[in-house]
């Protein structure tokens, strides 16, 4: 019989923001693969927490290899955990590789929740949450940056990055020219942490305050497009469908679609009476 696969996430700053489940599954683990297991040993002691299981590293330069160690393990009974640095496993750090291999395997994947620093800048950015994207790192060579930035210029959802402290300034101006100097951005440092900073306003602003040095962890947090184009009746009606589709009752998504596109709701109503009529 197979064991379980549990992704524990983990403090992104503060240590006393781990659950006590975390501490659980820590303890009662047969195997924890950890990104670094000095910083597990670091969280573990300042946690009171023995680790029985065997404990194994599980990083960038090894998942690959060691995926398959894992799946073995799980195949066996083992109970395996993984924990990364900080947040939660699997995204932008390792975990994917191994959670799409234990579920072809038929192995039981499940989670402990637990801090995120996507979901806590998307929060503490005052820009709208209702739909967002996650872009991660941005790539580091400076053409490659500009043309993924170009491609996501007209994106509408709040688009959420991470990006480290000494290609902030370069990663900023890259979003001015492709966004707009004017697009709204908060730049979110040491969440959760003693120096925790979130700086708010025009990302071309932003370029030019992190030009003098930033340090620390960063996520960027930066305003979608705006819609530039009126929709027609038939595309309000749609995107009406599209909601209900996805289980959003109707007075609900007119709403959502109202606010969405910067149009009255009787607009939008009116539109989805009209894609309802006989003959439509």
């Amino acid at each position: 019989m197979s064991g379980r696969l549990i992704l524990a996430g983990t403090p992104i700053g503060d240590v006393g923001d781990a659950s006590p489940r975390l501490g659980e599954v820590l303890g009662e683990a047969d195997v924890v693969a950890a990104e670094d297991t000095r910083r597990l040993r670091r969280l573990t002691g300042e946690l009171g927490i023995t680790v029985k299981g065997r404990v194994t590293s599980f990083f960038e330069g090894n998942e690959r290899e060691r995926t398959a160690e894992l799946v073995d393990a799980l195949l066996q009974g083992l109970t395996v955990v993984v924990v990364t640095d900080a947040g939660m496993p699997s995204v932008s750090d390792p975990g994917y590789r191994l959670v799409a291999a234990a579920i072809e395997a038929g192995v039981d994947v499940t989670a402990v929740p637990g801090p995120s620093a996507v979901l806590t800048a998307l929060a503490l950015s005052g820009l709208p949450v209702d739909r967002f994207t996650f872009e991660g790192f941005l790539p580091r060579k400076p053409g490659e940056r500009t043309t993924y930035l170009k491609e996501l210029a007209d994106e509408r959802r709040t688009m959420v990055f991470f990006e480290a402290p000494h290609r902030l300034a370069a990663s900023l101006q890259a979003m001015a020219d492709a966004f707009g100097a004017d697009r709204r951005t908060a730049v979110c440092r040491e969440l959760t942490k003693t120096y925790e900073e979130v700086k708010r306003g025009p990302v071309a602003e932003l370029a030019e305050w992190a030009a003098d040095g930033v340090r620390g962890e960063i996520t960027v947090v930066v305003a979608g497009a705006e819609r530039t184009r009126i929709l027609t009746p038939e595309e309000l009606a749609i995107e009406v469908a599209t909601d209900e589709e996805a289980g959003t009752p109707r007075k609900q998504a007119i709403a959502d679609v109202a606010k969405r596109f910067g149009v009255p709701k009787r607009t939008v109503y009116d539109a989805v009476l009209a894609a309802r009529a006989p003959g439509k």
